[in-house]
Formats: structure tokens, sequence, C-alpha cells
């Protein structure tokens, strides 16, 4: 006899925004949720609640959370029946969330996710109280997998860093690692639940283990750990501070091919003045060298990076000298933030706010010389052949596949738009690039790579795996 299905009352859906710290809480969520007995459906179906995984980071990343709950609250008593809040600005605003926003039903906090069926099933609860996140979930809790082909792996929790821009550690609270063990566990069930790459993820990553006691080689022995004990293919990790970054983990990178040749190392930018306001360690000429030496180490290494413009003091000529330091740099992906003025940090009481145009000019001026850099990088692949993580159809249409190589990482570098030949979604094949772009490559399969299941031929797609059916963001 079948399982009756659920009913009505037990239906949720999820939107998930910000980062991919986020969506592993958003993942855990649902997995409490599935275990509880709770159906899982697509956002803008019929549903008893809606989860909105709130991202508070800056200005722009609380208007986009702050737009998604009006309109979730305005489907009430149409297609949903309650509102749910989750995620940084439950930490940090609830009691304004509370009072701006009658609607909202409900809160889960940080600490929250393993109580969320808890809460929901309740139908309402108060907002928690504004205070930092002490938990750290590990690999007992159960997952619901929203991605295809790679998962998240979130390494610690947490932050140290003094940086005069960040709110995180308010609420967040500091940095605290979780054991290999745990997360070699992990690992091992992403892997076994179809996750092809691994992506490490912290606020950051590379202090790993200092905490318990591994010194600053932390990272490299969670490294050695995963390559022993899973068998994924492509092992990532994001989010590399520079001060931490350590020469062992770039030679482990170097030498191992799971290991993916990229290295994610948010610099926020490079005049030696800004980066004292911003109680960031290092500086231009020792940024630089850190680049040329961890080329030497990992051939053919892919570097990301970010930075922040309109900085409180930022004059012409700090701007000037990050254009400059951009051009000897050569990034192959690069992000740009407008600062935000976030009030529980040090850096919103500092004096000389550029004005917001030119701020947003800036942006706009550090991006277009990006381009030129990115394109000629991109460039460099036409007519060689890339292990491709194949991820379905492509967005705008149907006629092709897309996916990344391992120099992109999931969500932000861009594309291999692929135009002939077709594969599984979540599996690796062998793309020969064609063309290139400053955002997106185009290429062909031209062989099978690393797991079974490719199929070569010239066509549409006939990838087995379907679209996630349970979170939108």
């Amino acid at each position: 006899m079948s399982p009756a299905r659920p009913t009505p009352a037990r239906r949720v859906s999820l939107i998930s925004l910000g980062c991919a710290k986020n969506r592993v809480d958003s993942e855990i969520i649902l997995g409490q949720l599935r275990d509880q007995g709770f159906e899982i459906v697509r956002d803008g179906e019929p549903a008893d609640t809606v989860i909105v995984n709130t991202c508070g980071f800056i200005d722009e990343a609380r208007r986009e959370s702050i737009d998604t709950l009006l309109e979730a609250a305005g489907r009430k008593g149409r297609d949903i029946e309650r509102l749910f809040v989750a995620g940084c600005m439950v930490n940090r605003y609830a009691e304004e969330l509370a009072a701006e926003i009658p609607e909202i039903d409900g809160f889960i906090g940080l600490d929250d996710l393993a109580a969320a069926p808890q809460l929901v099933a309740l139908g309402s609860s108060s907002a928690p109280s504004q205070s930092a996140s002490h938990l750290v979930f590990d690999h007992t809790a159960s997952r619901q997998l929203t991605t295809r082909g790679y998962a998240f792996l979130k390494v610690a929790e947490g932050c140290n860093n003094p940086c005069t821009f960040c709110a995180i550690p308010v609420w967040r609270g500091r940095f605290r690692s979780r054991t290999i063990e745990s997360l070699v566990a992990e690992a091992a069930t992403l892997e076994a639940a179809g996750a092809t790459e691994v992506c490490l993820v912290a606020q950051d990553t590379t202090r790993y283990g200092e905490d318990l006691g591994l010194g600053k080689h932390g990272l490299a022995r969670l490294l050695e750990a995963l390559l022993v004990g899973t068998t994924a293919p492509w092992i990532r990790f994001l989010y590399a501070y520079p001060t931490t970054l350590d020469d062992e983990v770039l030679g482990l990178m170097g030498s191992e091919p799971r290991l993916v040749p990229y290295l994610d190392i948010p610099l926020q930018h490079s005049h030696p003045e800004i980066l004292r306001a911003m109680r960031r360690g290092g500086g231009p000429d020792r940024y630089l060298r850190q680049l040329e030496r961890a080329r030497t180490l990992v051939p053919d290494l892919f570097v990301r990076t970010t930075f922040i413009v309109g900085f409180p003091g930022e004059r012409a000529e700090h701007f000037d000298h990050l254009v400059e330091f951009v051009q000897r740099a050569s990034f192959d992906h690069l992000g740009v933030f407008v600062w935000s003025p976030e009030p529980d940090t040090p850096s919103y009481h500092l004096a000389g706010r550029p004005p917001r145009r030119v701020a947003t000019d800036r942006r706009k001026r550090l991006l277009d010389a990006q381009r030129g850099i990115a394109h000629e990088r991109r460039q460099r692949l036409v007519g060689r052949v890339l292990e491709v993580l194949v991820e379905g159809p492509c967005s705008e249409t149907e006629h092709l596949l897309e996916g990344r190589h391992a120099g992109m990482a999931p969500e932000v570098d861009g594309r291999v738009l692929i135009n002939d030949g077709t594969a599984d979604c979540g599996r690796l094949a062998q793309v020969e690039i064609t063309d290139a772009f400053a955002d997106d490559l185009v290429g062909r399969i031209v062989g099978p790579a690393g797991s079974p299941g490719v199929v070569v031929a010239g066509g549409s797609w006939a990838g087995s795996a379907s679209e996630s059916g349970w979170l939108e963001g």
C-alpha cells in the first residue's frame, strides 16, 4: 500500500537568497522538513508555508530580501497561507521585520535550523533575540541538495577577521571549525548523492582548523583527508583570505589533479591607505608576489577576486591605483561591490564617503576594465580540450547545454556553452573550446571524462537529470 500523500497543510516551499553558505543553511532546513514528512514544492506552487532564507550582507542584498518578502506577503490568502523568514536578517533585523511586514508569521534563526519543522508546524513564532549564532551544523544534520552535479561543504562558521566594512561576526559569531572526520563523512555523503564536485566554503576557508590546534596548515590537512576519504573528481575551496593562504595548500593543488586549479582570493582593494582603513592585511606588492607564487606552484591556475569601491576616503587616485593593479594582476574572474554603510561596523562612522553615483560609476569602470582582460584570458583557451562539468540545458535555449570547466566556480564565473554533443547532467565531459567571450566560452563535446554515462553525438540535450524542484533563488 503506497504511503498517504501529505495534507496541504504540510506543503512547504523555500526561496534561498545570498551566498553558497546560505544555500547550505537552506538545504539543512529542507532536509529537516523532508525528514518530518513535509512535502517540498516549487516556489510558485500552492503551499501552506513559504520560507524566505534572507541575506543581510550589504544593502543591495537586504533590498532583494525585502522585495522577496513583500512579494511573498502579497501572495498570502491566494496560493500560500503562511510566511516564514530565515537567515541572516532574522538574527539582525527580526524585530524590524516583524514591525514593518506584519504578514510574517514566523522566524527561523541561524541557531534554529534543526527546529524548522516544529516552528513551521506551529504556524507562527516570535522574533528570536538578535544575537550571534553559536551552533555549527555537522554531518549528522540532514540536507536536501538543491544543486546539480556539485554540492557545497561548509567547513566552518563565523569569522574572526577585523574588516571594518563587514558585520558577519556580529550575527554569525566567531570562527568555529568543524572536525576533519565530520567533513570527510559529509563529503562522502554528498558524493554518494551525486556530487561530482565538492566545494568547500566558509567565511574564511583558509583559516580552517586554527581553533582545532591545527595551526596554519589546517586546510591542507583537511584537503589531504578529503582526497583519501572520497573519490569526487573535483574538490574546490572558496574564499581564501590573503594573509592566511598557505603555500602548502597551493603545492597540494599543483600536484593533485582532483584539487581544481582555482583560487578565489577576495582582496577588496589595492591602495595601502584604503586597505589600512579596511583593516585588511597585506598590500599591492605583496598581493602581486602572492599571485606570482601561486601561478608558479599551480600550472594553469585560474584566479577570482572581489573588490569594494566607494569606501569612505576613497579618492580618484585611490581608484586609479586599483584599476592599474587589476591590469597588472590579470585576474580571470572579478566581482565588484559598492561599499555599503553597515551600522554595526567601524566603517559606518568614517568620513569621506564618495557620492553613491561616483561609487556606482567606479564599479562600472572597473568591470569595463576587467572585461578586456577576461576576454584575452579566455581567448587563450580556444582550441584546447577542457574537462567540463555538464549542468544541463542552457537557461536561454534548450538547444544548448551549459557547464563549467575547472577554472569556473559554481554560480559566479560564467559558463561553457556546448553547441554540439550530449551528456548526462552532473557528469564530466571533454569539451573542445571553439570560441571565447568576456563572460562565457563555447565548445563541443569530443569525448567522455571522469564519470561514466557521457554519450557523444550531434544534436540536442539527452541528459537524464531533472531540474531541482524545490528551490528558487
